[in-house]
């Protein structure tokens, strides 16, 4: 096994990086298969998240295939490889098992214990198994990923040690009151119609909210989602869909914004959200730094951008944004609470800034949950992700000698066959019965002498620096590496084969 993964995600790069880094579902594809035509990957798989990307190859060489990596990381990103470098992070074999394994328990997540990551997991192996990149090695991580994190949510309380960036994304917004009380007959509106949002939309209705607007670009996918709220069996939340024109109208009769899509640009800026509440935003050039605020260079010059070349849905007018003369921090009563899901963000950062707005990102929600209190549930799911670690290696061990295993009784059983007929050829008097009988015994015989030795060698085989047994066997008994390679794949081709 040589598991390589190079990635990055909320631990290691600021969130600025992570946005430019976003990878669409079509260059995801080409990440893989430009992966899997590099010469020391046999095998790719993507995992793409809002707050991560990592990239997952069976590589057969170490150091040229963190460099191959990187790289191609780095040209399908669109950030450079000089300036992506330092904040990538790799993992190699048993290291590289562990981490995905943590992942996939939210160990990992912005917010420990969230279970969105399974779903996210789950896709990646799927488009793996589509583009035929994930082989062996990778269908058999991911799916066992699954099954561990599946075993963490079930066997503790992680659920408790975190939640869905969603539910804690509204618990921020509440400010620590009851989510539910604080959202009860409120007037959502939620930008977007895919995954997250729909998580977003379900999650508001359980809350309790009065009435939920959906907007989105493809107004088909809104009314699905809406049609899909009207059916629920444990809400009665009223649900309509507009189109993204609407936004600006909507904006001024909800109490509550949810946006997750997956425009490059701003979806909802400051002077867009400053209309909506009827707030003005005068120039002031050199306004006390109490009251004035200005965005970061960098955001202010991609913010600027996006909405010049018109990507934004919503973005009001196309001009760089101004310096706000409101108080720096709003406080009087909240009355639009925004929460940013997207990544690249679709809400100006600068919103937080307007009086009367709260505004909750995916920035905000990481430094958030940094200083959230781990449960002792958490030390329990650790301790489920070593062992499960261990087990993964030990069968990838014992995985390997397993054709050579096989190749040495399918040997054994020629030879028997052919001493039998050799048998029949010397003593051609011998009956039925006595021909069965001997030839029962020397099945016998030959079964003992390799019983030992195969059980022994895969017990072996699945201990650490174990995998030079199969190796020996094939030296030992002269097998034929072709017959040992036939073996696996036939293994490998079997449909029933990791299905759970």
């Amino acid at each position: 096994m040589s598991l390589l993964v190079v990635g990055l995600s909320h631990r290691s790069a600021p969130v600025s990086v992570l946005e430019r880094a976003s990878l669409a579902a079509d260059t995801q594809a080409k990440l893989l298969q430009d992966t899997l035509a590099a010469e020391p990957a046999t095998e790719a798989a993507v995992l793409a998240t809002c707050n991560r990307i990592e990239l997952y190859a069976d590589v057969d060489k170490f150091h040229a295939g963190v460099a191959e990596l990187s790289t191609l990381l780095a040209q399908h990103s669109g950030v450079g490889l000089e300036e992506l470098t330092p904040y990538l992070y790799v993992h190699y074999e048993d290291r590289a098992v562990h981490h995905l394994f943590s992942v996939a328990c939210g160990l990992d997540s912005m917010v420990v214990g969230e279970g969105q990551i399974l779903g996210q997991i789950k896709d990646a192996l799927a488009r793996g198994q589509e583009l035929h990149t994930a082989g062996r090695l990778l269908n058999d991580l991911f799916q066992q990923a699954l099954r561990v994190g599946k075993r963490a949510h079930s066997e503790t309380g992680i659920d408790r040690a975190g939640q869905s960036l969603v539910t804690f994304g509204l618990q921020q917004l509440a400010a620590g009151a009851d989510p539910a009380l604080w959202a009860g007959g409120k007037r959502a509106l939620v930008i977007g119609a895919g995954s997250m949002s729909s998580l977003a939309a379900a999650t508001l209705a359980r809350t309790g909210v009065a009435e939920i607007v959906v907007a989105n670009r493809t107004r088909a996918r809104a009314d699905r989602l809406v049609e899909i709220l009207q059916q629920g069996d444990d809400t009665a939340v009223r649900a309509r869909a507009v189109e993204m024109s609407a936004v600006g109208d909507e904006l001024t009769r909800a109490d509550i914004v949810v946006s997750c899509t997956g425009s490059t640009g701003l979806v909802l800026t400051a002077d867009a959200l400053a209309d909506a509440l009827g707030v003005t935003l005068d120039a002031a050039p050199e306004a006390p730094k109490a009251t004035a605020v200005t965005p970061a260079p960098d955001d202010v010059d991609q913010h600027a951008a996006w909405v010049e070349n018109g990507s934004a849905a919503y973005a009001g007018p196309a001009t760089a944004p101004r310096r706000v003369t409101v108080p720096a921090q709003s406080t009087g009563p909240v009355r639009l609470a925004l929460l940013d899901l997207a990544m690249p963000r679709d809400i100006d950062g600068a919103a937080h800034r307007i009086a009367g707005v709260r505004l909750v990102d995916i920035e905000s929600l990481a430094e958030a949950s940094a200083d959230a209190p781990m449960a002792a549930d958490v030390d329990r799911v650790r301790t489920i992700v070593s062992d499960e670690v261990a087990a993964f290696g030990a069968a990838q061990r014992a995985a390997h000698v397993a054709p050579t295993v096989v190749a040495l009784r399918t040997m054994a059983a020629d030879v028997v066959a052919g001493e039998i007929a050799r048998l029949d050829g010397r003593l051609p008097d011998l009956d039925e019965k006595q021909r069965a009988e001997i030839t029962q015994t020397v099945r016998r015989v030959v079964d003992k002498l390799l019983h030992a030795p195969t059980v022994r060698v895969k017990q072996l085989a699945s201990e650490p620096g174990g995998a030079g047994y199969a190796d020996a066997l094939r030296e030992l008994f002269d097998l034929d590496p072709q017959t040992v390679a036939a073996v696996s794949r036939a293994d490998l081709n079997d449909p029933n084969r990791g299905r759970s």
